[in-house]
């Protein structure tokens, strides 16, 4: 076990020790834990996914996933790592199709859609990976955590144009639209010079 795994272990038991890890009995296919890719990486240079946005209380998404209602796969990660790397299955392939993920409102799934149709396949399923680390459970919640946040963005309200914004895209427009024009008419009178003289018999 190389040093990050004993650290990462020694995490583990501490939060063990002191009742740290929280269960919700209630959705036995899913766990809350009060561990952070951040606690369990704590001197990592890897740039470990984590949320820009905080969360509001009155928010229509409390966090929460239902793991039975994902279609999750490992396959062989890709990058440096020798041999280890063929021998271990740590890439994450988490995905569900948003038709039928009823765990999510209606508006969610509509937006999830639109935002991030790069993301869902031609047969409706919303796909994310990870393979950021060598560890599958660090994989694993670093796509969880990626949805969440898609989650969450799709319940944020863009914030509504000012007066003057709205002026100076007004002008941006103009501006470019005479520039367009401007370089089209000395295309067309280079054009024109190019043309051989129409000389008659």
């Amino acid at each position: 076990m190389n040093f990050v795994g004993r650290q990462c272990l020694r995490v583990l038991q501490n939060n063990v020790k002191h009742q740290s890890l929280s269960y919700n009995f209630d959705r036995v296919f899913s766990f809350k834990s009060a561990l952070s890719l951040e606690n369990l990486y704590p001197e990592s240079r890897q740039k470990l996914y984590t949320p820009s946005f905080v969360p509001d209380p009155n928010l229509k998404f409390d966090g929460f996933i239902p793991m039975n209602k994902l279609d999750i796969k490992y396959s062989a990660s890709s990058g440096p790592g020798g041999q280890h790397v063929n021998r271990v299955n740590t890439k994450v392939d988490l995905r569900f199709q948003l038709s039928t993920a009823t765990w999510l409102s209606e508006e969610i799934r509509t937006k999830l859609a639109e935002q991030y149709k790069n993301k869902v396949n031609k047969d409706g399923y919303l796909v994310i990976q990870s393979d950021l680390t060598r560890s599958q459970h660090l994989n694993l919640a670093d796509a969880l955590e990626k949805l969440r946040e898609m989650i969450r963005s799709t319940l944020v309200e863009p914030p509504k144009p000012t007066p003057e914004s709205e002026e100076k895209k007004r002008k941006n427009l103009l501006r470019a639209a005479r520039e367009r024009l401007h370089e089209k008419r000395i295309r067309s009178q280079i054009k024109q010079s190019r043309r051989v003289p129409h000389t008659e018999f």
